[in-house]
């Protein structure tokens, strides 16, 4: 399992600010060298903690203001058919497997409500979909995170190797 401490913590949440920010930027307003920048952002995507940077958009400006989640009663048997089938469709934004009811949890972005039930009758011609439930995003009062998670788990953790836990 990879380690993180406060420093990692604390370039991770000035990457999530500002993921344009520059090594000699990230360096200066975190006190430590370029060096040390550089070593961190290595080890931290070798051991598979960062996974990459990407822009976040606003899709509503953009036209696709409507967003769901679709849950799916399956043929299990058929998952990895009804996966494929749903990375074809270009509204589908993430799939997860899920233990419960249902057995997959689909986000879609979509521009109306008639897109929607285009895009449901869809999904449920995939072979292998039993039933499909949608539920609105109304709004989005706490967007995807994880800082206060990583903040959380690192709180009894060093600044660094120099630095121990206090």
């Amino acid at each position: 399992m990879a380690t993180i401490d406060r420093l990692d913590v604390e370039l991770l949440s000035r990457l999530m600010t500002n993921a344009r920010a520059g090594v000699a930027e990230l360096a200066a307003g975190l006190g430590v060298s370029r060096t040390t920048v550089q070593h961190r952002l290595r080890r931290l995507e070798e051991e598979g903690i960062l996974v990459g940077f990407q822009p976040i958009i606003n899709l509503s400006v953009i036209g696709l203001p409507v967003q769901a989640l679709v849950s799916l009663e399956i043929d299990q048997r058929e998952m990895p058919t009804i996966i494929d089938g749903l990375r074809e469709l270009p509204e589908v934004l993430e799939v997860r497997i899920q233990a419960g009811r249902e057995d997959l949890l689909v986000h879609v972005a979509i521009a109306s409500l008639e897109e929607l039930q285009r895009l449901t009758a869809a999904i449920v011609r995939l072979a292998g979909v039993r039933k499909t439930t949608s539920t609105f995003t109304v709004s989005t009062p706490i967007p995807y995170r994880v800082l206060p998670l990583l903040s959380d788990a690192t709180r009894h953790a060093g600044w660094g190797r120099s630095t121990p836990a206090p």
